[in-house]
């Protein structure tokens, strides 16, 4: 994937990573968006200079390949989190809670939609209809379509995700017979 650099510059990215992926589509004429989109499976996005090589192996103009891996909302220029979590702001979603949501996961990682934390681990977004309205409001983390959230259950599952067990220290903390529940009911 991406190595930091001797000189504490910017991460350089390993364009080796791309070899097998050019070896099964040689020769295949319209290859473009398929390999764009391994190239995105490797690197959890396109960064500059694998968009470069694509083109270069591909025979295409840079600018065609910027063209494609612009228009199709699928494709990321900017380096995203190891674990994204899209919140769902349709109409069912933001009057059952979405704000909430939002104001809950700024507060904990200091980060807005479309942003992600320093570390690299989250990334926000919001999207405007996930087509699970009657889980509203409703989130997916990693591809996982989550119903019914609420902000500290949300913010248990995200802790969960990424490996955090901050959040069972401080319910263990909390109190013995506080009336722990399953952070599965809403």
């Amino acid at each position: 994937m991406t190595a930091p650099n001797g000189d504490g510059g910017a991460p350089t990215v390993d364009l080796s990573l791309m070899e097998p992926v050019f070896e099964k589509y040689a020769g295949q004429p319209g290859a473009l968006i398929p390999i764009l989109q391994k190239a995105q499976d490797i690197y959890n996005y396109l960064p500059p200079e694998v968009l470069q090589r694509i083109a270069e192996r591909l025979g295409l103009a840079l600018s065609k390949v910027y063209g494609v891996a612009t228009f199709y909302a699928q494709f990321y220029l900017e380096r995203r989190g190891r674990h994204v979590l899209k919140l769902c702001d349709g109409t069912a979603c933001h009057v059952k809670g979405t704000p909430a949501l939002l104001t809950a996961i700024q507060e904990e990682y200091g980060i807005r939609p479309g942003e992600t934390t320093p570390d690299g681990e989250l990334t926000v977004e919001v999207v405007y209809c996930i087509g699970s309205c009657a889980l509203a409001p409703a989130t997916i983390l990693d591809g996982q379509v989550m119903g019914h959230m609420r902000p500290t259950k949300l913010l248990q599952r995200l802790k969960r995700q990424m490996g955090d067990t901050s959040c069972a220290k401080e319910r263990a903390h909390a109190g013995k017979g506080q009336g722990d529940r399953d952070e599965s009911t809403p």
